[in-house]
């Protein structure tokens, strides 16, 4: 946090109606005429962008992210109330909406200015340059775990406190009596000495008439009375109840359904198809060509091709149709292409240093090779790898009078709005995005490319359309996590101290600093060679974390090992300058009992992560019988400076350890023909409850800058899992995923 937690972020007040609304004003101008209509009804008054406060004294957190599943909406109310000095049974919260004023700046000033302290005098200035780029750059995005320590932080804390003075100082002139001896509790303000109490919303006409503080006193960690403490998650209860409205269960009048098929191999044209027998199906209404989009294209090699439609009464005659069609695809450059080809190429790109872009280069490395007492070497693969989001991808969509409005639950809903505007030749303003919850997301639902599908058949057939991607549809056509090739060399001296650390990888992805080491090793070479493929990919729960961490935190347990040395111990002399993660392996060493005897057939494994702000240990312990593992206990440990909503935090951890355990022991997209060979869970699996391990999570509030939630949990779970395996079995995995592989000791 450092001296951005103690400065400014809000600048002007605005004036509407008989409530309250607070956030971040822009300058030059006045937001207040564009921002009301949008987010006030009845006695709601909006005064800034992130909140409003009601006649009956009711706050309402406007979040400028979506809810699938993590609990960003509670969390960010939690922050904001808590600077607010709010009482929290009338706090709410709702989603921003997909409109361009409520484009997310405090986002884009975690993400450049993080840390940074500026002179209060350019707080405004600074605030006014990064409100005009998020929304030329159509800035709502749910990812990276950003929403807590950059939202949080820069947007609702600030906004909090700056309306709470604001509140404070009208309430004092009206009273006459110093500003310092008003005092706010619980969504009240009070001067003691004279019995004086009122409501918030009694002083909001008033509070409106002065400009925000842009440098308002925000809380110390001590003073916290929401923020760190458990409350009740706001969405849980419609999810309970079934009153959640998430995109599949939206009806329109006169509503069709459809679901599409683009080329089993990426990129490949359509040819031609026969619907003859399509159109016999009962209920098919009509069978349609869509062109490629920008929403489908990617950087890279990857070139998107167009897909088929079948539109009828129902989903089940429109997935009839599809199957019953003769589409004819063009052939592609890549139909020979397979995922030994791809590693084939990684290899020799690797070899021929293509294009090698350094990440750290310090120390005579191959000096150090030439005096080493060991050189260990070792290759690591990771596989491509898909999202599987437990709800289908859908939307729907009503194209009529040259204006779209579409529902749907994404990821990024100004970046959906503008794909689908540029899509259908319309003009942003023109399309109404109602974004809902999601059955997950993990970076998936951060690409357009349905909801644009969805919006063009609704204007080819002129009527409202809900589009339903089959389960097969999502596995083989999605943006998937990058398959790795990792190659590493490590120098030992004769102590077993690591004197020199090489590493080169295919393809530099993000987030920069993923492949970067935090143990000391005087001389390391890191860097990236470029080997693009024709497979799309995007953004995967911890990104190039997820790939990275399986990679490094399994070669220094063979460092470890090669060096003699217990793994715990061999990581912790190599952090003498990371007290913080040093304070996480200890106590993940403590929790899980390391170096206790677990008994035949059995074994423990460890690895230590830093990702998105966030340090986590995981220990994990299993069973290998017959060449079968189970996993049996993972005990974790996370320091995310303030876990702001724990329960939230720890169920964040809980969901990347299993999220990560399917990918390790499971995951793996392979290529054939070009083309992806998995369709279904049949063949993609999952880790079910029945396999799913006893789980521990220690969280420890070390006051240091707040970190990320959903995505720090999933990188480690990979190489602990392995290193384990080693532990029980003497058998090092070097390939993902497990399952398929040798285990027998």
């Amino acid at each position: 946090m450092g001296k951005w937690t103690r400065r400014a972020f809000l600048s002007t007040g605005l004036l509407v109606g008989g409530g309250i609304a607070v956030g971040v004003a822009l300058r030059p101008g006045n937001r207040r005429p564009g921002l009301a209509p949008l987010v006030t009804e009845g006695d709601e008054t909006l005064v800034h962008t992130w909140v409003k406060l009601d006649a009956n004294n009711q706050i309402t957190a406007i979040v400028p992210h979506s809810e699938m599943g993590q609990g960003v909406g509670t969390a960010l109310a939690q922050m904001l109330a808590d600077e607010l000095d709010a009482d929290w049974d009338l706090v709410h919260f709702e989603e921003a909406p997909a409109v361009g004023e409520f484009a997310n700046y405090p986002i884009v000033k975690g993400l450049l200015l993080g840390g940074a302290s500026l002179p209060d005098a350019l707080v405004p200035t600074v605030d006014g340059v990064l409100i005009r780029a998020a929304q030329a750059l159509d800035v709502q995005i749910t990812g990276g775990s950003m929403s807590i320590r950059s939202t949080g932080v820069y947007g609702m804390r600030v906004a909090g406190a700056a309306v709470r003075e604001m509140l404070v100082t009208s309430a004092a002139e009206a009273w006459d009596v110093p500003v310092g001896e008003v005092v706010t509790r619980k969504s009240h303000l009070i001067h003691e000495s004279s019995g004086r109490r009122a409501p918030y919303s009694a002083f909001a006409e008033a509070a409106l008439q002065r400009p925000a503080p842009t440098s308002p006193q925000l809380k110390t960690q001590d003073q916290f009375k929401i923020m760190g403490r458990h409350v009740e998650r706001q969405d849980i209860p419609s999810k309970v109840d079934g009153t959640a409205q998430f995109a599949l269960d939206v009806s329109l009048p006169d509503m069709l359904y459809a679901t599409v098929q683009r080329g089993p191999v990426f990129g490949s044209e359509l040819e031609g198809f026969d619907d003859t027998q399509a159109r016999q199906v009962a209920g098919v209404v009509d069978v349609l060509e869509l062109p490629s989009t920008e929403a489908d294209a990617l950087v890279g090699s990857f070139k998107a091709g167009g897909s088929v439609a079948v539109v009828a009464e129902g989903f089940w005659a429109a997935k009839q149709g599809l199957e019953a069609m003769d589409i004819t695809w063009k052939a592609t450059p890549n139909d020979g292409v397979t995922t030994d080809s791809i590693f084939e190429q990684f290899d020799r790109d690797i070899q021929a240093g293509v294009e090698r872009q350094a990440d750290v280069a310090e120390g005579d490395v191959q000096g150090a090779m030439d005096n080493a007492d060991q050189v260990i070497e070792a290759d690591y693969r990771a596989p491509f790898l898909a999202h599987t989001c437990m709800e289908p991808l859908n939307a729907t969509a009503r194209v009529e009078n040259g204006e779209c409005e579409i529902w749907v639950g994404c990821q990024s809903p100004l970046g959906f709005r503008k794909a689908v505007a540029d899509a259908l030749g319309f003009s942003p303003e023109r399309v109404t995005l109602h974004n809902c919850f999601m059955g997950g997301g993990f970076g998936r639902k951060s690409r357009a490319d349905w909801a644009v599908q969805t919006a063009l058949i609704a204007q080819k057939v002129g009527r409202p359309v809900k589009l339903i991607w089959t389960r097969e549809e999502d596995v083989r056509q999605d943006f998937y996590r990058p398959a790795v090739l990792s190659r590493f060399r490590a120098a030992l001296d004769a102590n077993g101290n690591p004197t020199a650390w090489e590493n080169t990888y295919v393809e530099k992805m993000e987030p920069i600093e993923a492949p970067v080491i935090p143990y000391a090793v005087g001389a390391r070479d890191i860097g990236a060679v470029s080997s693009p493929t024709h497979v799309p990919y995007g953004a995967w729960r911890s990104v190039d974390h997820s790939s990275h961490g399986f990679f490094v935190e399994s070669f220094i347990d063979e460092l470890a090992i090669a060096a003699g040395q217990d793994p715990v111990s061999y990581r912790d002399s190599l952090l003498i300058d990371q007290p913080r993660l040093r304070a996480v392996l200890k106590r993940a060493k403590d929790e899980s009992g390391w170096g206790s005897e677990l008994g035949p057939a059995r074994g423990r494994g460890v690895a230590l992560q830093e990702s998105f702000g966030s340090i986590v240990a995981h220990v994990v312990e299993v069973t290998v019988v017959d060449g079968k593992v189970r996993v049996d206990r993972v005990i974790s440990v996370a320091d995310p400076g303030l876990a702001v909503s724990p329960d939230g935090f720890v169920a964040q951890i809980e969901s990347g350890i299993i999220y990560g355990l399917t990918a390790a022991l499971h995951g793996e997209i392979t290529i054939k023909e070009g083309r992806v060979e998995q369709g279904n869970f049949g063949d993609y699996k999952a880790v079910r409850m029945s396999a799913a391990p006893k789980i521990e999570v220690h969280v420890i509030n070390s006051g240091h800058a707040i970190g990320g939630a959903g995505e720090p949990g999933t990188p480690g779970i990979a190489p602990a899992l392995a290193n384990a395996i080693f532990d029980a079995t003497g058998k090092r995995l070097r390939d993902l995923p497990i399952e398929g592989q040798s285990l027998k000791a």
